[in-house]
Parts: structure tokens; C-alpha cells; sequence
């Protein structure tokens, strides 16, 4: 029997607590108020017979106890969340046909989760996949070579279709682990630093241009690559820096522990991946796969940027419903 205080309410508080350090900030994440958090905590350590925090320290710190108690969490709260997702059915098994494209910001985390729960409930359709970057896949949409698409927005109106929000993915900057990024001097900083910008022809790379001529920012045109891996390589390298989001950094994880991630030093700017269909068409069908990526993008991604930039999590988040 697990003892009496140790519940998945308390473990996901706990877990929350640790990334941020604070009590107050673990229950504002949780949707509790700072007393029913408290208690929360309080029971799990009676429950455990130890501290889990060193509380003469701020932020707060993790005991030895807590520390190795973490790891066990962690590991048994993603299974869980794991086991959500793919217990996701969809309420699609009447359709005889499928054409969806999907950005390929989601390639290794989202879509094959995606297509595994798809798989389970198209029983008698013919499906096809197309994943590449954004413009892509929407043009292929428009044209109606494509029934959905999940993509990041453009802004304006996707002529003839019906837009369902998803993902608010901010832009950050990227810079070498390690590379000095004094507070209020970031643009004196790195200025030591080439930008690596990405391929103009991208959304992307469109947007973060646009919004360094609205500040008047004009920076050396030394590098422009069309592959976000090889961006973050070359960050983590050493030999630049670059304006990107959670979601491409999280595409190019083998790079992280070699990458430090900083708030944008300029007016705040967000993407939002979302899912497009044609309007009047297949809106049940469209609301089905958001809801089934919401939960995906979420057990998946959102929580584990939590781990490198706790400061993501107001900004980084699933767009509800």
C-alpha cells in the first residue's frame, strides 16, 4: 500500500517545487493557493518520514533524500503521462481518407506519437503523411493536395480554412554554454558573437527578421541556414548565436547540455503552431487531432523544457481549447 499523502497531486507539486526553487511558484503552476500547497507538501514528507527541501537555503534546495527521490518522480510521472498519450483514441474511425501534413519541427517527438494513435483509429482509410516547414505544408492545403495540416501560423488568415490553436512557442536566444550574457547587456554582448539566422525563405526566418528591423536592429549578414540542426550545432560549437524557439531547441536535443537558453532582450515574440483545415470541412475531425495533440505537446515537450528553462513556463505552454 502507498502510504497515506502520496498522491499524484502531491508528486506533481513536488516536482514543480524542485524546478522552481519556491513554494509559491511550484503551487501558482499547479492552480493551487500557497496553504493547500504547503500542507500538500507537508503531508508527502510525513508520509516519506523526510525532508525533501533544505529550507534555510533560497531558492530552495533539495535534501540527499529529495534528490534521490526526484529521479524516482520524474521517471514515474513521464510513464504516466506516456501511458495518457497513448491511451489517446480518436474519434475518426469513419473516414475512408486522410492527407495530413505536419511541421517538421515534430518529427522526433510528436508525430510518430501522432501516427501511432491515428493508426489505432483509421481502420479503413487511406492515409498519407507529409511533414516539412511550415509554408510547405500550407501551400499544399490551399491547393488541396493536403485535407489537414498542422503548422506554424503565418498571422494573417489562411484563406478558406479554420485555424485551432495549439502550441504558444516563444523566441529565445541561443548562445554557447557557458558564453557571459550580463543582464541588461545582452546586445553588448553579442556583439562578440556572428548571428546564425535562419533560411528567409522559412516563416521562421521571415519573422525573427522582421522583428529585428522593427527595433532597428541590422547585424552582420554572415551566415543563413535553412536546417536547424546545423544551427544549433554551430551554436553549441561556439560559433555564434542565434534567435530560435523551445520547440526547434527541443528538435536538436543532443545539443542542449552545450547550449545555454536566455529570455529574448527585446519587446516579447511568440509563434503558434496550429492545426488548419478547410472550413466547413471536417471540423470534428480537426477538433479530434487537436485535442490528441494537445495532450501529446504537452506529456511530451512542454514539461521537459522545465528542466533547462524554468522560466519557459509561462510562455512555452499548450494553448486550451
Amino acid at each position: 500500500m502507498i502510504a497515506k499523502g502520496i498522491t499524484l497531486r502531491a508528486l506533481e507539486l513536488f516536482e514543480a517545487i524542485a524546478q522552481t526553487g519556491a513554494v509559491a511558484e511550484g503551487a501558482r503552476l499547479m492552480g493551487l493557493s500557497l496553504p493547500a500547497a504547503s500542507q500538500q507538501l507537508s503531508n508527502l514528507e510525513t508520509a516519506l518520514g523526510c525532508e525533501l527541501f533544505d529550507r534555510s537555503h533560497r531558492p530552495l534546495q533539495l535534501t540527499p533524500a529529495g534528490r534521490i527521490f526526484l529521479n524516482r518522480v520524474r521517471d514515474a510521472l513521464a510513464r504516466l503521462r506516456q501511458a495518457q498519450a497513448e491511451l489517446t483514441v480518436l474519434d475518426i474511425a469513419h473516414l475512408t481518407s486522410l492527407r495530413l501534413g505536419v511541421i517538421d519541427d515534430f518529427d522526433a517527438e510528436i508525430t510518430p506519437e501522432l501516427v501511432i494513435a491515428l493508426t489505432k483509429s483509421l481502420h479503413n482509410c487511406e492515409f498519407r503523411l507529409t511533414t516539412g516547414p511550415s509554408h510547405d505544408v500550407i501551400a499544399q492545403l490551399v491547393a488541396r493536395q493536403l485535407d489537414i495540416v498542422v503548422a506554424a501560423s503565418p498571422g494573417d488568415a489562411v484563406e478558406g480554412t479554420v485555424e485551432f490553436p495549439i502550441l504558444r512557442d516563444p523566441y529565445v536566444l541561443a548562445v554557447p554554454h557557458g558564453y557571459a550574457l550580463p543582464s541588461g547587456a545582452e546586445t553588448e554582448a553579442l556583439a562578440g558573437l556572428p548571428l546564425l539566422r535562419y533560411d528567409r525563405g522559412q516563416l521562421m526566418g521571415r519573422q525573427i527578421e522582421a522583428h529585428l528591423a522593427r527595433h532597428r536592429i541590422d547585424l552582420p549578414d554572415r551566415f543563413e541556414i535553412d536546417s536547424n540542426q546545423s544551427i544549433m550545432a554551430l551554436v553549441a560549437n561556439g560559433f555564434g548565436f542565434s534567435i530560435t524557439t523551445p520547440l526547434a531547441i527541443l528538435r536538436a536535443h543532443t545539443f542542449l547540455e552545450r547550449v545555454d537558453i536566455h529570455p529574448l532582450p527585446l519587446e516579447p515574440m511568440s509563434r503558434t503552431i496550429s492545426l488548419f483545415a478547410p472550413a466547413g470541412q471536417s471540423d470534428h475531425v480537426a477538433a479530434e487531432i487537436t485535442r490528441t495533440l494537445r495532450t501529446l505537446i504537452n506529456a511530451r515537450l512542454v514539461r521537459r523544457t522545465r528542466d533547462f528553462a524554468p522560466w519557459l513556463t509561462d510562455t512555452f505552454t499548450v494553448i486550451p481549447g
